[in-house]
């Protein structure tokens, strides 16, 4: 049976909250898995929160296989690389401390934007890969993505500067009209294609990805969710490994999540402020 909280202005609720919560760490240390609502609170808007708008995110085979959308693509990173600039936030820390201290086996995270290790996490997985990390997709050769883009501005002056103003979507790119004479940067080493090394949309996370994910959980004895609503298949697998080994599994989100019927608790709120909480209670 769950046990189900709500924000409350008691303060004794948010402590039996945070006391129900530390009971998934009763036999030892759990796999930390996130997802976009840990990122929300340095500023990265995300796809799936309540006010989140309606979006159709790019396919990899769109990238692929038309012109049009990488040069959309580009743009937008071009222009979003000035307009946000992120940190980490008391959660990421706050989850850097508890691996730390032990209280981790590690962090899966479905996010791509480095904030984790950034805030000091060691044991962190990448299920989506990096946002931070390009690479070509004809021989593999990798790039930064600061680097990338100074070539998007040596191919494209005065693109950004002329576009400062743009929206910002939920991956952290802009969106940008009047892309149709944006030339998209290619591989210096080859002249190949470049794309992002992250799991797009119509693609699987790698298998040795996966198996690291697998060996975190393996030796944990809970499992810990925080601000993802699983509607990505690749937690959805790691909480049914937690749920076939009948270990605790606790839920920290704003909105429903596909883990709800199996959590032991489950926390309706913000992750940042409950895992800091948590942190404070545990360390």
């Amino acid at each position: 049976m769950t046990v189900w909280f709500t924000p409350s202005s008691d303060p004794a609720d948010a402590s039996l909250a945070l006391d129900a919560l530390a009971s998934v760490f009763a036999e030892g240390p759990a796999l930390l898995l996130t997802g976009a609502g840990i990122s929300t609170d340095s500023g990265i808007p995300d796809y799936r929160g309540p006010d989140s708008p309606p979006r159709n995110p790019m396919r990899i085979d769109q990238y692929l296989h038309d012109e049009s959308y990488r040069r959309r693509f580009w743009a937008g990173a071009r222009v979003g690389f000035d307009a946000l600039h992120v940190e980490p936030n008391t959660g990421h820390r706050a989850a850097a401390a508890l691996e730390a201290a032990g209280m981790l086996t590690g962090i899966a995270t479905q996010n791509v934007d480095g904030l984790h290790q950034r805030a000091g996490a060691r044991r962190v997985v990448e299920l989506h890969g990096s946002g931070a990390t390009i690479r070509c997709v004809e021989h593999g050769h990798r790039w930064s993505r600061a680097e990338v883009l100074a070539w998007f501005d040596t191919a494209n002056p005065g693109f950004a500067e002329a576009n400062a103003d743009a929206r910002i979507a939920p991956d952290g790119d802009a969106e940008v009209d009047g892309v149709a004479d944006v030339v998209v940067p290619v591989c210096p080493a080859c002249g190949g294609m470049l794309r992002p090394d992250v799991v797009y949309f119509g693609e699987h996370v790698p298998r040795e990805v996966f198996a690291a994910a697998e060996s975190l959980l393996a030796d944990a004895t809970g499992l810990l969710i925080a601000g993802s609503s699983l509607a990505v298949n690749t937690g959805v697998r790691l909480v049914h490994r937690a749920t076939r080994r009948e270990i605790p599994i606790g839920v920290i989100n704003r909105g429903p999540t596909a883990a709800d019927a199996r959590a032991s608790v489950r926390i309706e709120g913000g992750v940042s402020e409950t895992l800091s909480g948590l942190a404070a209670r545990l360390l």
